[in-house]
């Protein structure tokens, strides 16, 4: 044990997911102790399956990984170069997903939990944090995400004196490669992309013609669905995660415009011929024996599923590893609870970080255990450390957060996933090409977020240099 770790007291960690175990990381690294409660195994929540650390429950994915042109591939780049954790297990346990990062769920769980294991200055408390923790733990940070357990929710609202929001979440299924059928689906990325780990064939696709896919979105609507409590009934969805029942009910051509996009491919069994649709499957694991289904979240009811999603051409005799399910997920009202060193402002020994205080997403969540390790770790070694700049994704999540961006007193605070549109805007940027013509339609976007990320990498690196 270092000097520094004999003379500081631990840091807490309730909670360890993937913004627990980034915080538990960032602070060990810089030389001080940590304690991270978890209260799986002796608890389970209504999602997880395992007792590992860092279990990716609703998707194997990443999102985009690319850092020039989309806001959370942007987001990776960032944290890779804060020292990630999180991104170190995810690029160590890539599988192929085109122009996504995804992993090998049970492996990049494993990695996660053997460093965290590892680490001489990070010891492992199994048991409930049934309540607010005491004053006398000191520094504390709470990263018990969205499925928070009820004592300790509920001491949450009684310290802050206001209500918690909540949203619906949902799984997609997962099913065994093995029991697709080949001489309908096909291997391809969409427009043949190649991303991490992929080599432009990475998606299994299923194809339907019209005729089918009126049907099948005429099946999801009239599907066996799982009914809510009457607490829950005016519990919104999170829109970027909607059951496909719910993108169904919302037009007939919802799902065309959504999961079931067919541009971009080409089904080599009938070249001549352009789906009206397609479902894609992604691999969920390094061996590639099983595939969740992309976007298709779902709250039927488990015979409804297997019932509908067998009506998908190449799914007829599909057998699922797990059925796509819903729960309901809970977090604080950031705004008027923490400051900008992402405490609770009526006491300051807590910190938040992750799903729980209003983001959305695995590498978003992990982002926020990043920042408020470090803000940890400097606050015990007797100095503060900085939120990132605004200009940079992990800054404009920290900004959406403590409310920077909020329109006027009366907005609602809602969760949201990184996005360019929440960064501050360049001044005088000029969008003209090299020939001196003047951008316009996509071009004019990609060269903005080209930019977006070109200042934002300038920018994280002064920031990471701090500590």
């Amino acid at each position: 044990m270092t000097d520094t770790a004999k003379t500081h007291k631990p840091i807490h960690i309730i909670g360890g997911g993937l913004a627990g175990s980034e915080a538990a990381w960032q602070i060990a690294q810089r030389g001080v102790p940590v304690i991270l409660h978890e209260m799986r195994p002796v608890k389970k929540t209504a999602a997880h399956e395992t007792d590992g650390l860092a279990e990716m429950v609703c998707s194997n994915s990443f999102r985009s990984d690319d850092a020039m042109g989309n806001a959370v591939g942007l987001l990776h780049e960032e944290m890779r170069r804060a020292d990630s954790l999180i991104m170190k297990c995810a690029d160590a346990h890539k599988l192929p997903a085109g122009g996504a990062l995804a992993v090998d769920r049970g492996e990049f769980s494993k990695a996660v939990t053997q460093n965290i294991k590892s680490h001489p200055l990070i010891t492992i408390e199994i048991g409930e944090v049934a309540g607010l923790p005491p004053e006398d733990w000191g520094s504390t940070i709470i990263a018990t995400g969205p499925l928070t357990s009820e004592p300790l929710a509920q001491a949450i609202l009684d310290v802050t004196g206001e209500d918690s929001l909540a949203f619906f979440d949902a799984i997609a299924p997962i099913i065994h490669k093995d029991s697709i059928n080949f001489d309908i689906a096909w291997m391809q990325s969409r427009y043949d992309k190649k991303g991490p780990g992929g080599d432009g064939a990475d998606y299994i696709n299923c194809p339907m013609n019209k005729e089918e896919y009126e049907t099948f979105v005429q099946a999801l609507i009239d599907s066996d669905q799982t009914e809510f409590k009457d607490w829950e009934k005016n519990t919104p969805y999170f829109e970027a995660c909607l059951p496909i029942e719910v993108i169904a009910s919302r037009g007939p051509e919802t799902l065309r415009w959504g999961p079931m996009k067919p541009v971009g491919l080409t089904n080599p069994h009938d070249p001549m011929v352009k789906s009206h649709a397609i479902v894609q499957l992604r691999q969920d694991n390094a061996l590639g024996t099983i595939y969740n289904m992309v976007g298709f979240q779902t709250k039927m009811k488990y015979g409804a599923q297997t019932e509908i999603l067998r009506t998908i051409p190449g799914l007829e005799k599909a057998e699922f590893a797990r059925l796509g399910g819903i729960h309901r997920n809970t977090f604080i009202n950031s705004p008027l609870l923490l400051n900008n060193q992402l405490q609770l402002k009526s006491r300051p020994d807590l910190r938040f970080a992750g799903q729980i205080m209003g983001v959305e997403g695995y590498v978003e969540s992990a982002a926020l255990g990043l920042i408020a390790g470090r803000m940890a770790a400097a606050q015990a070694l007797g100095s503060e450390y900085p939120a990132p700049p605004k200009t940079t994704a992990m800054g404009s999540l920290v900004e959406h957060v403590t409310g920077g961006y909020m329109n006027g007193p009366k907005a609602k605070f809602q969760p949201m996933n990184v996005n360019y549109g929440i960064f501050p805007p360049i001044e005088d940027l000029v969008y003209k090409s090299e020939d001196g013509k003047r951008m316009r339609g996509k071009d004019k976007v990609r060269f903005r977020k080209r930019h977006f990320s070109l200042r934002a990498l300038e920018d994280i690196q002064d920031w990471i240099d701090v500590g």
